[in-house]
């Protein structure tokens, strides 16, 4: 058993999901249900967000809203400290309304994972570094293997000349 403690994952899940989701958001939970099981990590929780968030809007005020909105300013915050991108996964659109004033909303992503180790934030995916994308099932075959994130491991091999 190694000595790294293992981590919390937090999946998040698309309620409205195109054809073909369900069923990739199916495999990804039975996936993490066997590493719970392995005692790969320490466990897991699904937390449920909608298509997009708007700092904007009254759903912004609300608890749930707020924790969205916090969580994924901490991934943006952990991409930036690890020189990698979450902006394909996480893009900004503007949204033009009749009824209220036109604003701008984040498009969720159908999934994206989040992996804790003692409360601090480790990896999220997808993310990109440079053209490699790293998938949520990249993360969680290296879980199943017992290796860090490929982004710890490619900047760990990275030599400094």
């Amino acid at each position: 058993m190694s000595d790294t403690p293992s981590p919390h994952i937090e999946l998040y899940v698309r309620s409205l999901v195109p054809d073909g989701a369900h069923e990739r958001q199916a495999a990804v939970i039975e996936r993490l249900e066997t590493l719970d099981q392995d005692d790969a990590i320490e466990d897991f929780s699904v937390i449920v967000w909608g298509k997009q968030v708007s700092r904007e809007s009254a759903a912004a005020h609300t608890e749930e809203g707020r924790y969205i909105l916090n969580r994924v300013a901490e991934f943006k915050q952990w991409a930036l400290s690890n020189n990698v991108s979450l902006e394909s996964f996480y893009q900004t659109t503007e949204i033009s309304s009749e009824i209220t004033d036109d604003y701008s909303a984040m498009i969720l992503p159908v999934m994206g994972l989040a992996e804790y180790e003692s409360g601090e934030l480790q990896h999220v995916a997808p993310c990109t570094n440079g053209d490699v994308v790293h998938t949520i099932m990249d993360r969680l075959e290296r879980l199943e293997a017992g290796e860090p994130p490929a982004i710890e491991q490619e900047a760990s091999n990275a030599s400094i000349v």
